[in-house]
């Protein structure tokens, strides 16, 4: 395995402080007794406080969405690549502007397959 499993419960952010919220349509392989994520699992980021200039002083532009670019290319579900400490995620505006990549702060290590 290239590193230790993302998960619903790892703990991940945007570059800004913004939180990293994930949804998994993996029900098969879990570790620490949660699914491990997939490359085309949802990711939505909430709080991001990122501001752009604009002609009047800053205009919000926070980070909304993680795209990952780069997965676990040793562990599959279902023939999907899951996600891995390793994994480079790209947090996406709503404008659909890379804003900079996932921080990655708990993962877990144990897995298991149901």
């Amino acid at each position: 395995m290239a590193g230790k499993s993302l998960t619903v419960n790892s703990q991940m952010s945007c570059p800004h402080g913004g939180t990293v919220s994930a949804t998994s349509a993996n029900t098969k392989v879990k570790a620490d007794g949660a699914a491990l994520l997939l490359a085309t699992d949802t990711c939505t980021i909430s709080g991001c406080p990122f501001q752009i200039p604009a002609p009047s002083g800053t205009m919000p532009s926070p980070c909304m969405t993680v795209q990952w670019v780069m997965t676990d290319m040793k562990v599959t579900v279902n023939g999907t690549p899951t996600l891995s400490e390793s994994s480079v995620g790209l947090c996406f505006s709503a404008m659909s502007v890379p804003q900079g990549t996932v921080i990655i702060s708990q993962t877990q290590a144990k897995v298991e397959s149901q």
